[in-house]
């Protein structure tokens, strides 16, 4: 299942708490990124990242995104929505 993942910071995040964090939230974002788990992904400054991933549900999805320093730290979280493909296509094939 394809689910995009968007970052939203809660609270501006200070210097401090970006150099405690950051050194972790980067190596552990690889390991996501090295299982297979996220498939793409971007940033938007100052806003956080987005995640392409490809996981078994919604709420495998939130489980792992959990595991990431900056969520369990209570700093950001994500907002998760499942992806379909675009099913408005079926009808220029004809299908319904």
């Amino acid at each position: 299942m394809k689910v995009m993942a968007i970052a939203s910071v809660k609270a501006q995040l200070t210097p401090e708490q970006l150099k405690e964090h950051l050194p972790h939230e980067v190596p552990a974002t690889l390991k996501h990124y090295l299982s297979g788990e996220v498939e793409q992904f971007w940033f938007r400054e100052g806003a956080g990242p987005i995640f392409l991933m490809n996981v078994e549900s919604v709420e495998a999805a939130k489980a792992s995104l959990a595991t990431l320093p900056l969520v369990a730290a209570g700093l950001m979280d994500y907002e998760v929505m499942a992806l379909q493909p675009l099913m408005p296509l079926r009808l220029l094939l004809g299908e319904m």
